[in-house]
């Protein structure tokens, strides 16, 4: 259980990361949106690993050659849109980054296509796969939760670059997870 509880949190650790962004850069973000994120990033990687786990050993190799890649390429996006706003300074009655289900989902998908990957490799394993899926969904959960509240608190003391910072978190989250892949670790 300690394995896999250990297991949920470095699964969850970019879901706190953008948890945190999130908070940052959302004008308004509150408890009721970081519980709104928090679910999005826990059902993900609570059913990211039961995928993986179905897909089993056939699929792995394909799913850990392009993970890093799609991964890369939600959260630059993401991040390089709300840089780029940032960096334009659009007018006043335009929208601010929100937490759309499409945006929700695009994180949801780029924070947990590790967890495929690890239910994959649960297929070989001796483990309740429903559990450490149930574990990993709801570390993802809290710690999505307590990141955006977070970040909103750091909003709130530099509000005028927030939205900026957000975007370039992004950014480097998918370096990191691009750069960890390529270099084997």
């Amino acid at each position: 259980m300690i394995e896999i509880f250990l297991i949920a949190v470095s699964l969850a650790l970019d879901a706190f990361a953008v948890s945190v962004s999130s908070g940052i850069s959302i004008p308004g973000f509150g408890g009721r949106q970081a519980v709104k994120m928090g679910l999005w990033f826990g059902a993900f990687q609570f059913a990211m690993p039961l995928i993986g786990w179905v897909l089993g050993a056939g699929v792995s190799q394909y799913i850990q050659a392009v993970d890093h890649w799609v991964a890369f390429a939600l959260l630059a996006a993401i991040g390089g849109k709300m840089a780029w706003e940032a960096l334009r300074g659009g007018e006043e009655d335009e929208a601010p980054a929100d937490l759309s289900a499409r945006r929700l989902c695009l994180l949801a998908i780029a924070t947990s296509i590790d967890a495929l990957a690890v239910g994959v490799s649960m297929a070989f394993m001796r483990v309740d796969v429903l559990l450490s899926a149930a574990v990993i969904g709801v570390v993802a959960f809290v710690l999505s939760v307590v990141g955006g509240l977070a970040g909103r608190r750091l909003g709130r003391l530099f509000q005028r670059r927030a939205e900026l910072a957000g975007g370039l978190v992004l950014i480097g989250i998918g370096v990191k997870i691009l750069l960890e892949h390529l270099m084997g670790g």
